[in-house]
């Protein structure tokens, strides 16, 4: 339930802020909304205009789209494909002793533990993409030194060839 239909009081100061990107697995794609008061709005609107440009028109044309139509079924067929990968990674993930994964509820990535390699996020990030070809996200940026962030938006393939690279490469560290 939205707060906003709590009260026509409670609708007047509510803003709600949001994407197609993880909602309609439209990531990339960057088409974003809100819902608030009318003037709010023109004032948010006013702001936008000089700090962003528009997104394409292929993009906005799919957003209008799957926000008008009912697309419930794609929704938890979306939702039970990222849960198969999400269990994949954390399966092949398992069995090393120097990384340590972390169940994500609602997000497409897993961030991973990998203080006992002895590397920096950052070292570790880039001496992985040059040495085995296989791209993560360093934690620093999040504030955690000590993480990476690993995507599984993408297909079980790709994702298994990317876990047994970063397994060959903790195995000579």
């Amino acid at each position: 339930y939205s707060i906003a239909s709590l009260g026509e009081d409670v609708k007047a100061r509510t803003v709600v802020v949001n994407g197609t990107s993880k909602s309609f697995a439209m990531t990339g794609w960057r088409i974003g909304y809100l819902a608030c008061d009318a003037l709010l709005a023109r004032h948010i609107s006013t702001l936008q205009d000089h700090s962003t440009s528009n997104p394409c028109s292929i993009s906005q044309v799919a957003a209008e789209t799957a926000l008008r139509n009912d697309l419930s079924a794609f929704i938890a067929e979306k939702c039970a494909e990222f849960q198969s990968r999400r269990d994949l990674v954390l399966k092949l993930l398992c069995n090393s002793p120097k990384v340590r994964p972390f169940e994500p509820r609602g997000a497409f990535y897993v961030f991973s533990d990998i203080s006992s390699t002895g590397m920096r996020s950052m070292e570790f990030a880039l001496r992985l993409l040059m040495e085995k070809k296989v791209a993560v996200i360093p934690g620093g940026p999040f504030g955690e030194d000590g993480y990476i962030r690993l995507s599984f938006a993408t297909g079980k393939e790709t994702i298994e060839k990317g876990i047994s690279r970063i397994n060959d490469f903790l195995k000579g560290i």
